[in-house]
């Protein structure tokens, strides 16, 4: 018997947490904004500008295009990477339709404040 109790929670619910997963590593934000300011990096470059072995860019590159934030095309024994924006786009939009959905019903009556 498994104690994943996953799949009563909705497949939005799921997905965003799935996303969220992913961003919560430095290294992975380290990598985006990385994508974001060059465009395109080959794989071992990547390592050059993190304190990080490539083994172990090469996992969180993993986890990046999984969710799809990254893109990879082969060139020879290396694979350009670039952010794949209308992922971004969505996962963006996605954020802001929640927090926007949190904050608009939200009234709190404690006295926490």
């Amino acid at each position: 018997m498994s104690n994943n109790k996953s799949d009563q929670f909705t497949q939005e619910q799921q997905e965003f947490a799935a996303i969220a997963k992913v961003l919560s590593h430095p290294a992975r934000i380290a990598i985006i904004a990385m994508l974001a300011e060059k465009k395109e990096i080959k794989t071992g470059n990547i390592s050059d500008f993190l304190p990080l072995s490539r083994t172990t860019v090469s996992q969180h590159l993993k986890e990046l295009k999984r969710i799809g934030i990254i893109q990879g095309t082969i060139d020879g024994l290396m694979i350009h990477y670039c952010l794949d924006m209308d992922c971004l786009t969505k996962i963006k939009n996605k954020y802001e339709e929640f927090f926007k959905n949190t904050i608009s019903s939200f009234c709190c009556s404690c006295d926490c404040k």
